[in-house]
């Protein structure tokens, strides 16, 4: 079963150094979202890189819709992942919705991780009474009712809204990525990722965490990351990278590279 699943979700150990590295990407993206930024930790780390079950990499008959109706099953993934290779001990580096995946793993293997980087990060994307960090329930619905009408209109709405800087190679690269995933699942992800709600757990991390957050973020608010600051259970920071939109490590590699090494080094 191990095997099948390291298989499955395409999962590599690349680098030479000491530590383990875990680089867990986002939704409408894939490991291949790590290019730009990889070099730079491979003399340093053994950097363990996967593909979430829903990327458009992997097989999409492996795609459960039962089991991946919460974000359970996608932690159920990485633990089986790091035990497979019997890694007992590593940071972990995880964007957008891998970021919540992270924080559930570490609530339930707290030993495991040495500390979580969340970029992109949100506990929950819905608004409520005592919380505004997220969208509207219409918002969010108008959201479906366009991936479900037309698909390649929406990604081509969404990816250059989503990575925010005027880097064209940026939003091609996103959009093939949103492309290559099949469009119910996308949809069903995304449906899972809004109606999730970390809000009542993360008092629960007892892990290290630092948030990163881009200076404009149209997915996260950064009213979102500084909930997530002073919520989260851990010893806590937030640094901001001085780039637009969701996906720094795609638009502003070089400035997300310091970033990232100056947060792991601590």
């Amino acid at each position: 079963m191990s095997q099948n699943l390291l298989d499955a979700l395409n999962v590599r150990v690349v680098g030479d150094g000491d530590r383990v590295l875990v680089l867990a990407h986002g939704f409408g993206t894939d490991q291949s979202a790590w290019q730009r930024i990889l070099p730079s930790f491979l003399p340093y780390y053994r950097v363990v890189l996967y593909d979430l079950v829903c990327a458009g990499s992997v097989n999409p008959g492996c795609f459960d819709f039962r089991r991946y109706s919460t974000l359970d099953g996608y932690v159920d993934d990485l633990l089986s992942i790091l035990d497979a290779l019997g890694i007992d001990r590593c940071a972990y580096v995880g964007h957008s919705v891998s970021a919540m995946i992270g924080i559930l793993a570490a609530i339930r293997r707290p030993r495991l991780f040495t500390k979580l980087v969340l970029i992109g990060a949100s506990p929950r994307f819905l608004n409520d009474e005592d919380y505004h960090c997220g969208f509207e329930r219409e918002q969010i619905e108008q959201v479906f009712t366009a991936m479900q009408s037309n698909y390649e209109a929406w990604v081509n709405g969404y990816a250059p809204l989503a990575v925010g800087s005027d880097v064209p190679a940026a939003v091609r690269e996103f959009s093939r990525t949103l492309f290559n995933m099949r469009p119910d699942i996308s949809l069903f992800v995304l449906r899972t990722v809004f109606n999730s709600d970390l809000r009542g757990v993360l008092g629960l991390v007892t892990v290290p965490c630092c948030i990163i957050q881009t200076a404009h973020d149209v997915a996260i608010p950064t009213s979102a990351a500084t909930y997530l600051t002073s919520h989260l259970g851990g010893p806590n920071t937030m640094e901001v990278v001085e780039t637009e939109g969701h996906l720094p490590h795609l638009t502003a590699p070089r400035q997300f590279t310091e970033v990232l090494r100056r947060v792991l080094s601590r």
